[in-house]
């Protein structure tokens, strides 16, 4: 069973999760439809973000699974070795 810490820790990974997705479909679906000069238009950054953002986040991702994954490989070879 979970203690309490980690039922904090997921419900708060759920929370934000939902409101990052909530935030970008906004962002990305409702905004282009309005008018520029619409108050909910100076919530938001300028549109093109919204491609840079999600491409940025994504080389990041993809450079800690492949650096975790090069560690694993390298200490499972260092192992072998002594053995």
């Amino acid at each position: 069973m979970a203690t309490g810490v980690d039922q904090a820790a997921g419900m708060s990974l759920i929370v934000f999760s939902l409101m990052l997705f909530t935030y970008y479909s906004i962002w990305v679906i409702v905004l282009p439809f309005m008018d520029s000069d619409h108050v909910l238009h100076m919530y938001f950054l300028p549109r093109e973000y919204s491609v840079i953002l999600p491409g940025i986040a994504a080389v990041v991702l993809l450079l800690c699974i492949g650096a975790f994954t090069a560690i694993v490989l390298w200490k499972n070879q260092k192992t072998k070795k002594v053995n």
